[in-house]
């Protein structure tokens, strides 16, 4: 398998490079595959990893390159949301036969992709995640699930397909764009990060209330880790929201997910593969 590393947010070290290539080494000599940093992953243009241009092209190159069998996305860091309307016309033949893996801000890419129609697009662990501890764990279980092994998918979402996966803020943002993909049907699991409760509160809200998406099957929540703290205190937490805002719009509440912006965050598939 030959895999293509891009960076549609923020810029990632050369050493993360090495680090992956150290994991890759390890594995059985069959197991290997070839992954290819794009050297955009590397550059810096104020928050972002290159201007938008400088993005865009990376992505397109390695998405329209028929030697490339997956996109794997460096990390998040906003971004991706400004490269949609650029990128989308500009796919070819070459980019619907691929695999697209990635998490939190990219969420907004793969939502694009997959309303589309383009690829197979999933949420899971990036090589940023080596930064974390237990990341490499994490990146193996990435490169499992693009070999092709199961073991590495979230169990419930997986019993509930279809679904699809998102970071609660970035589903916020798709909402009212041409990107939101038409989510009937399907299991919704949700995670967070670094935001208080009020805000998750408010997030959840505002997603139940859109009358496409209350025509999910239901919705599962992953982690909101590193909540931060509410003064006075919020008083509930990430599931009693849920529930509520589940119960308030006649969605079904699935249950928890194991998903997050951790090292244990499994892969969910969007769709049916």
């Amino acid at each position: 398998m030959r895999i293509g590393v891009v960076a549609p947010g923020g810029p990632v070290a050369p050493g993360l490079e090495t680090r992956l290539a150290a994991v890759v080494a390890a594995l059985p000599p069959h197991a290997r595959p070839e992954i290819r940093f794009h050297p955009q992953c590397f550059a810096a243009s104020g928050h972002f990893a290159g201007d938008d241009a400088l993005r865009a092209q990376a992505f397109l190159d390695v998405a329209n390159d028929a030697r490339f069998d997956a996109v794997w996305f460096a990390r998040g860091g906003y971004g991706s949301f400004r490269l949609i309307e650029t990128v989308l016309p500009r796919l070819g033949a070459a980019a619907r036969g691929k695999i697209y893996l990635g998490y939190s801000d990219v969420g907004a890419l793969l939502g694009a992709l997959y309303g589309a129609g383009i690829g197979c697009c999933a949420h899971g662990p990036m090589p940023i995640d080596l930064d974390r501890p237990g990341g490499e764990a994490a990146a193996l279980r990435a490169l499992a699930f693009l070999a092709g092994d199961d073991a590495a998918l979230e169990p419930a979402a997986a019993r509930h397909a279809p679904a699809a996966a998102f970071n609660i803020t970035i589903l916020c943002h798709l909402i009212g764009t041409p990107w939101l993909p038409d989510l009937a049907g399907h299991a919704l699991v949700l995670e967070e990060v670094n935001e208080p409760m009020y805000r998750i509160d408010r997030a959840l809200g505002q997603i139940a209330g859109v009358p496409a998406i209350r025509r999910a099957a239901g919705i599962l929540l992953g982690r909101c880790g590193a909540i931060v703290p509410n003064d006075p205190d919020f008083g509930q937490g990430e599931d009693e929201v849920a529930r509520f805002w589940c119960a308030r719009s006649g969605i079904p509440y699935l249950g928890r997910a194991d998903i997050g912006h951790d090292a244990d965050n499994k892969v969910v598939r969007f769709g049916v593969w």
